[in-house]
């Protein structure tokens, strides 16, 4: 019997019970489309984290204070990669720190040091039209290049501006959007807390994550939002960007070297601020999210792995209901092969078909985001649900088809 043949007898059992098929198909579309959109779920979480973790640079440390006792007078709480020790009373950042932190003869893998002030949810108004900004930073041009925040309309503010403490401002996408709408905020005049600033340039769009929009942000010059806003406290944090990926854990080394001499920090001791590694962060968020959508991934294996077992009970019960067609056929010389080759057949349509469409309806549900994030499909993922699911086939309906080749025609001609 040609393999045209064995399929076309295939083919016609399991149109004779089509809501059967269409059950045990059912079974290995949902587990093939769990298993895809799982893993791209998995998958856009990760570039979701990479991206945000990205905005602020590969060779970027983020200096920030650390107290246990939540003000000045408290006590150090600690900092990564420090043991305990004896604790010393609390410092929070300076002015004075970000500029010792420049010294080029100290700090040689450090490329730049922004000083950073944020106020958050300050009210911007433009011609009777207001807008609460997310955070309003104010800080040194370096800023920029250190967080990845490009302009895109306008320009940069400069030193000379921070110097003088001029009233300007680069706007995000969604400031520039909520306060002028269409028109260009370049050189346009904005109040802020009663101080007009004006708008020297638009950032270019970062998009959001979750419920952060990226683009609800406003940067000023550090003294600027000094003088009118937050006063001559103490910094809210220190960005400090390395000479190049290479030198990021040197420059951290670099920094904590400075920032403990300057905070008396002894040997050992538990400081009283903290240094985030944004390439150390990127390297273990990524490892934790590939656990993480491997293991997705298997839990939604298992939903295959009952589809499989779905397809060895319905083929054990075609065997059962079509025993006597077996031993009519094998009574007028059909191989054992042919029946073999029949069974198999069909338990490799069942789950080549179920496959199929579920690959289609993962495709199909890859495009509607899920917690605000979108699901990025991995090819691999798609090859790999395919591949199981025609294996769960022929494994899963080996049995079945074993069973009815090795019946014998007069035993199967008596079956009632």
């Amino acid at each position: 019997m040609s393999r045209f043949e064995i399929l076309r007898f295939a083919l016609r059992g399991l149109a004779a019970n089509k809501l059967r098929s269409f059950l045990t198909t059912l079974g290995i579309l949902i587990g093939v489309a769990a298993v895809i959109l799982l893993v791209a779920f998995g998958e856009g979480a990760s570039r979701s984290i990479q991206q945000n973790i990205q905005q602020l640079g590969s060779n970027t440390l983020t200096v920030s204070a650390s107290f246990a006792g939540g003000g000045p007078g408290g006590f150090a709480g600690g900092r990564g990669g420090r043991g305990g020790g004896p604790r010393t009373q609390a410092r929070q950042l300076t002015l004075d720190d970000a500029r010792a932190l420049t010294d080029r003869a100290q700090a040689p893998s450090v490329r730049s040091v922004s000083p950073v002030v944020t106020a958050n949810g300050t009210a911007a108004v433009y011609e009777g039209t207001s807008h609460t900004v997310s955070q309003l930073v104010g800080t040194y041009p370096s800023y920029f290049e250190a967080t990845n925040k490009v302009v895109e309309k306008g320009a940069y503010f400069v030193n000379d501006d921070v110097v003088a403490a001029r009233k300007v401002m680069v706007v995000g996408r969604t400031v520039a959007d909520e306060l002028f709408g269409a028109a260009d905020p370049v050189g346009r005049q904005v109040t802020v807390s009663g101080v007009p600033f004006t708008v020297v340039g638009v950032l270019r769009e970062a998009g959001s994550s979750g419920m952060q929009d990226a683009d609800d942000v406003a940067i000023v010059p550090l003294p600027a939002v000094q003088q009118s806003l937050t006063g001559f406290g103490p910094l809210g944090s220190i960005i400090v960007q390395a000479t190049g990926a290479g030198t990021t854990d040197a420059a951290q080394d670099e920094v904590t070297a400075i920032l403990d001499q300057r905070h008396g920090i002894a040997p050992g001791g538990v400081a009283d601020y903290r240094i985030l590694n944004q390439a150390a962060l990127q390297e273990t968020v990524s490892s934790t999210i590939g656990v993480f959508t491997a293991l997705l991934g298997a839990v939604a294996a298992i939903s295959l792995l009952v589809g499989g077992i779905g397809i060895t009970n319905i083929m054990l019960v075609t065997v059962t209901e079509r025993t006597r067609e077996i031993g009519i056929r094998k009574a007028i010389g059909a191989p054992r092969s042919a029946i073999l080759g029949q069974f198999l057949t069909e338990a490799t349509v069942l789950s080549l078909a179920g496959g199929l469409a579920g690959v289609l309806v993962a495709l199909a549900g890859s495009r509607f985001p899920v917690a605000g994030i979108q699901p990025v499909v991995v090819p691999s993922s798609i090859a790999l649900a395919l591949g199981v699911s025609v294996g769960i086939g022929l494994f899963f309906g080996g049995y079945p088809a074993n069973r009815a080749a090795k019946l014998r025609p007069i035993q199967a001609l008596r079956h009632e």
